[in-house]
């Protein structure tokens, strides 16, 4: 057993699925769908509501799968898309010192996600469980570029989109 890579699939897994439900529901002090739909439509991220949802969805569900070690290059792409559309419409003009509300704290994830998406996540997982092997270069390479494709989307259509879209 790795127990890093378990302990960093657990943890970071687990801080998505809590960010993500601060979103959804409100849960430890997030604003909840109202209060991500606000932040959302400050961002132009059309319609606001929608993709409050699904960033939401994304992060509660991708940390989930990421906690259980289930196709790990998948959720690990969902999440590098939430964490590099953060940096594009939150972070980057404030560059990259997290003390000055920057995207340093986006970029480690990215690259701990990259690094978990690499290898096996560990015999502890629904992967070993299932006998599934995803391991190589191919995949972390493969869910940055869906991570960024799927930010581009999201951010295009948003700002496309206009304000008072359903």
């Amino acid at each position: 057993m790795n127990i890093g890579r378990l302990a960093a699939r657990v943890l970071i897994g687990g801080l998505f699925v809590g960010h993500g439900t601060q979103k959804l529901f409100g849960w430890f002090g997030g604003g909840g769908i109202e209060g991500t739909a606000g932040m959302m439509e400050q961002l132009d991220m059309n319609p606001p509501r929608r993709n409050a949802v699904l960033a939401g969805v994304t992060e509660t569900g991708g940390g989930a799968l990421l906690a259980l070690g289930l196709a790990t290059p998948l959720p690990s792409a969902a999440l590098i898309g939430t964490m590099v559309t953060a940096i594009r419409k939150v972070h980057a003009h404030r560059g990259p010192w997290v003390t000055e509300g920057g995207y340093e704290y986006n970029l480690v994830l990215i690259a701990a996600l990259l690094a978990l998406a690499q290898e096996q996540p560990d015999d502890v997982s629904v992967d070993a469980l299932l006998g599934i092997r995803l391991s190589g270069i191919g995949w972390p390479v493969a869910a940055l570029l869906l991570g960024v494709a799927a930010s581009e989307v999201s951010v295009r259509v948003g700002e496309a989109m206009p304000a008072g879209s359903i």
